[in-house]
């Protein structure tokens, strides 16, 4: 297996991409200092994942070694616990280092929306049999595919299969799939009594991205 050094020295360092910046933030402050490792907020959804890196593999001379597609999913396999880390990948080198880093093998499905209900999360875990689901990871290793680039999708559960998330987010979200705050606060000044869950939502997936960004740290360390 080659250590990390040699992938960064090789090509053009490791490009970690995120949905959210709230995704991310654990990540960029205990991955390794180095220029050779850079983090691509590209935003939700396969289009502005697709948008934000073909941007970023067009507009720079330097491939990266490896694309590594990070952030939160939720848990379609009832047994996956709140923090769990798993990853799918192609590559045997990545495979190797995220086993060693303590991420777990999934299956994964790219979804086109937030799956909110338990319902929804047994409807999908029954018509494709995936663990998780998630919104970014599907259109970026098709990228990588394409342009010939190692990648894998990291990602850590952020809500597990039986649990209800507080509020219905895609109905809060732009056009652009992205989060529109001004549905959201009207959405809790409706619903005061959601304060409650979305507090404790939040406390989850503050967890939860400490657990990946450990992860991902021990993965891009050389």
């Amino acid at each position: 297996m080659k250590s990390a050094a040699e992938h960064i020295r090789a090509r053009g360092g490791i490009l970690v991409c995120f949905a959210l910046k709230e995704e991310a933030a654990p990540f960029r402050k205990s991955a390794p200092v180095s220029p050779a490792i850079s983090l691509l907020v590209t935003g939700i959804g396969k289009g502005n994942a697709e948008k934000s890196l073909r941007e970023r593999l067009t507009t720079r001379k330097d491939v990266p070694a490896w694309v590594l597609t990070g952030g939160f999913a939720g848990g379609l396999n009832p047994e996956l616990r709140l923090g769990d880390v798993l990853f799918e990948t192609a590559d045997p080198d990545l495979r190797a280092r995220l086993l060693l880093a303590g991420a777990k093998p999934a299956v994964f499905f790219c979804a086109d929306r937030i799956a909110t209900t338990v319902r929804e999360k047994q409807a999908l875990r029954s018509q494709t049999g995936a663990d998780v689901v998630e919104m970014e990871s599907g259109v970026i290793q098709a990228i990588c595919r394409e342009l010939g680039i190692p990648c894998a999708t990291v990602r850590v559960i952020s809500d597990t299969a039986g649990e209800d998330l507080p509020l219905d987010f895609n109905a809060l979200a732009r056009p652009d799939k992205n989060l529109d705050f001004g549905k959201l606060f009207l959405a809790i000044a409706r619903s005061p009594g959601k304060i409650g869950a979305l507090m404790a939502l939040q406390k989850k997936t503050s967890f939860a991205a400490r657990q990946l960004a450990a992860v991902l740290t021990r993965v891009t360390s050389p």
